[in-house]
């Protein structure tokens, strides 16, 4: 029977890191203990105890179970995990270090703007992979599935002043990656066309609806209302529209409203908005994770698209 000398050989690390993974210490990467105990088993190595520990247990961390864009995501994620024979475990929260943990699950998927980058990092260090989708983290066990917020934004903002609107306000949510690439890029097609954009006209969220409805009832306060808000997710742009309409106003003929995300109830409501395929996204993160599990992935960033879909609480909702 081959020794273990033979197989770090192989594998081209050291016979402690062998003698580790054979004997379920938490070490070695994902990747590494993946080759090495393909290695054994190719060289006829009896790894029963090495078998046991590999659990198919994938733990999905998300911000708070009320926002309704994580619902096709999650589904996404589902659909693939199920298919594959993995199951899923749902955690908010400081939650998410507490279940991150070998013997518990083999790899997470974390879209929580709340979970530090540090907390991230621990998780990793114990060989553990993480797709993230809200950021992108420099660490390389963890892969990030990211959109390409900043085009979308611009591709909304240039339609809009295509439509002749030339006064905006905007909604900001909180300080994320997101949030960032967003306003970025609606700054930068204003000025790209000359507009001015008034300091007072930007109003702060927190990505929730009553933020929306309170960014609203300060916004009507105006003596130079704007001709539209563009809000940087759907949920308080929804809650701005609440209270506008509440106040007497009509969208879009004494205000228009644009939001990001696309979630379920916009569609209801006729909000113009970006579509983001979030089903497309999990199942792609669930992918991801699997076949880097299988030792058949890479850490990689991926950017993928969104599109603007216009309806009816912009004036140019006829351009779909």
């Amino acid at each position: 029977m081959p020794g273990i000398r033979e197989i770090a050989e192989r594998a081209g690390v050291s016979i402690s890191t062998v003698s580790n993974v054979l004997h379920n210490k938490n070490s070695a990467s994902a990747q590494t203990r993946e080759k090495i105990l393909a290695i054994a088993e190719e060289l006829g190595y009896d790894l029963p105890v090495a078998k046991k520990r590999k659990n198919h247990t994938i733990i999905c961390n998300i911000s708070d179970f009320d926002a309704l864009y994580y619902l096709d995501i999650l589904h996404g994620i589902s659909d693939f995990t199920n298919a594959k024979g993995y199951s899923m475990l749902i955690c908010t929260g400081e939650n998410f270090l507490h279940y991150a943990d070998p013997e518990v699950v083999c790899g997470c998927i974390v879209n929580d703007v709340k979970t530090a980058d540090d907390d991230l990092l621990k998780v990793a260090d114990k060989g553990i992979p993480i797709i993230v989708l809200d950021r992108e983290v420099n660490n390389p066990r963890i892969k990030s599935i990211v959109v390409n917020n900043y085009a979308a934004e611009k591709q909304l903002t240039e339609g809009l002043i295509d439509a002749g609107y030339t006064k905006f306000a905007f909604l900001a949510g909180l300080n994320t990656a997101d949030n960032r690439d967003r306003y970025a890029a609606f700054r930068d097609a204003l000025k790209e066309h000359d507009l001015t954009f008034r300091r007072n006209d930007y109003y702060e969220g927190d990505w929730r609806e009553k933020s929306g409805a309170q960014a609203a009832r300060i916004l009507m306060l105006s003596e130079e209302m704007p001709e539209i808000l563009i809000c940087a997710n759907d949920m308080m742009a929804l809650g701005a529209i609440r209270m506008m309409t509440k106040n007497g106003l009509r969208i879009p003929d004494d205000i228009a409203v644009a939001g990001f995300d696309d979630i379920i109830i916009s569609r209801y409501a006729e909000l113009t908005t970006v579509t983001v395929p979030d089903y497309e996204r999990g199942y792609l993160a669930a992918q991801a994770l699997i076949d880097i599990l299988d030792g058949k992935g890479d850490f990689e960033t991926v950017r993928i698209g969104a599109r603007v879909k216009w309806r009816k609480t912009t004036k140019n909702f006829r351009k779909n």
